[in-house]
């Protein structure tokens, strides 16, 4: 481990440099000499001891600097999962969890976010099938997102809104509001009421689709990484008129251990390409062609019938949705949550998040 001195000094966990009660830094950084050195440096068996110019003494435990250097942290992830396909998936039979349970106990509650962390969906079951016994189940976890859809959201094949899932048409996979800046982190839906057949709703862990690519085609995948681009949406329906951009790149990795957190994926949204160089375009597009060939796989593909009482969260950083097309009269009613505040539950209930 290397660790820099004005880093050692700004880091300093002393009762006048960090508020313990708080869990905030107390020093100012800007008053921290950019060519500081310690006078001392000791170590023992637990402890590193710095003493500074001004007398100021500083100490860190050992295990405290392996967690926290960068060395340490290429070697973490930030979010344990389990990547999956359809067989995987299947075969780790991962169970639902009772809707009493998941309001009621903290158990379940811990559970079904444990299974949602890993695989990326979880389901709930035998949840009245209304509006607004889904809303109550959907604050269990999280505040929920307001967008240009609304609060709760609650459609037919109707097209009130000018946007393909309005329709009766079968949707490709894809994640939701690409257009968006910070794209919604969780996606709930619950299908109310369906007379008719088909409507089946397709799931695709993208994530173990870029993995896929990651081990085959590098190449492409870091340029999915680096590619920013633009995705729109334009409605003018109604009394409704909107014009969203969200910007960024495919496939979003922290830098320092390449960890995908982010998946940018809907081929319906995505704007014109103008941000991408000429030498880079045709390249772009063969490494969208090498994901889109992964993520179409039929042994990726997880179809699910939803009906009345089971509710389904999945991860929209994550997960790509789609269905196939339906006859009847279909209701189905929905939200997203911010994803800050569902990690932030996990993470109260002792998970790693």
């Amino acid at each position: 481990m290397r660790f820099d001195y004005v880093w050692l000094r700004d880091h300093c966990r002393s009762a006048s440099c960090y508020n313990t009660k708080t869990n905030q830094r107390s020093l100012d950084t800007a008053s921290v000499d950019l060519c500081i050195r310690p006078k001392t440096v000791r170590v023992d068996e637990t402890t590193l001891f710095l003493t500074w110019p001004d007398g100021h003494v500083t100490r860190y435990g050992l295990e405290w600097l392996v967690k926290n250097s960068y060395e340490g942290q290429k070697q973490q992830v930030m979010h344990p999962r389990m990547l999956w396909n359809a067989r995987i998936y299947q075969e780790a039979q991962v169970p639902s969890v009772e809707c009493q349970s998941f309001l009621e106990t903290n158990e379940g509650l811990r559970e079904f976010l444990q299974n949602f962390l890993l695989y990326g969906i979880a389901f709930v079951e035998n949840v009245p099938p209304t509006k607004e016994d889904t809303e109550i189940l959907a604050e269990r976890i999280s505040l929920i997102r307001e967008t240009i859809y609304g609060r709760m959201w609650h459609f037919t094949s109707d097209f009130s809104r000018g946007d393909t899932a309005y329709t009766k048409l079968a949707l490709d996979r894809h994640t939701d509001t690409t257009y968006f800046q910070e794209p919604c982190g969780i996606q709930v839906l619950h299908c109310l009421r369906h007379e008719g057949t088909g409507g089946r709703t397709l799931l695709v862990d993208g994530f173990y689709a870029a993995e896929q690519v990651l081990q085959e085609a590098p190449d492409d995948f870091e340029l999915l990484t680096k590619v920013p681009l633009k995705h729109e949406y334009i409605e003018n329906v109604g009394g409704c008129h909107n014009h969203m951009i969200g910007v960024g790149p495919v496939l979003n990795t922290y830098p320092w251990n390449n960890e995908l957190y982010l998946i940018r994926y809907n081929n319906y949204d995505r704007a014109v390409i103008n941000t991408v160089p000429y030498d880079t375009v045709r390249r772009w597009y063969a490494a969208h062609r090498t994901l889109t060939t992964e993520l179409r796989r039929p042994e990726n593909e997880l179809w699910v019938k939803l009906k009345p009482g089971k509710a389904l969260f999945v991860d929209n950083w994550r997960i790509l949705h789609g269905r196939e097309s339906f006859t009847g009269y279909r209701q189905l009613c929905g939200c997203y949550l911010t994803r800050d505040d569902v990690l932030n539950t996990a993470r109260f209930l002792g998970l790693q998040a």
